[in-house]
């Protein structure tokens, strides 16, 4: 499984605010390339997500889909990106310095697909940059929208 961590300078609830904003997906996630549309309640367990995965012009239309959520303290995630497979992916949320900072873990594991045969380690070989990349620009967001 792949899973990567980072401090934002941000509190949970500020974090979390870019997480419940749906429209937000593209702005953070690393190979999300357009949100077609977001479900009335996100971010509430079996609530999606359409995006577009990939450069232009061979785009492929996909789905995210919530299926656990602590408000303020965790989202999991079940994202579709064929034809590579399906991932589950879990986002946790633990304050630091008294809650005025945020560590966010994201971890994330192909579940089905052909991109379930590659062994964890090489799955964390591929996925821990884009990661540690999606939490960077999850920061940006979430420290501006502290701001």
């Amino acid at each position: 499984m792949a899973e990567v961590s980072r401090v934002v300078d941000a509190s949970p609830e500020a974090v979390f605010a870019v997480l419940a904003d749906g429209w937000s997906y593209g702005g953070w996630v690393v190979g999300s390339s357009h949100i077609r549309a977001v479900d009335e309640g996100w971010p509430a367990p079996g609530c999606r997500i359409h995006h577009s995965v990939g450069p232009w012009p061979v785009q492929l239309e996909d789905e995210t889909k919530v299926t656990a959520v602590e408000p303020g303290r965790s989202l999991s995630l079940e994202a579709k990106a064929w034809p590579t497979g399906v991932a589950a992916v879990g986002l946790t949320l633990t304050p630091r310095d008294g809650g005025a900072r945020t560590q966010v873990t994201m971890t994330e594991h192909v579940v089905r697909g052909p991109g379930k045969l590659l062994p964890e380690a090489v799955q964390s070989l591929l996925l821990t940059p884009r990661n540690k990349e999606s939490l960077a620009r999850l920061a940006d967001m979430a420290t501006g929208k502290q701001a």
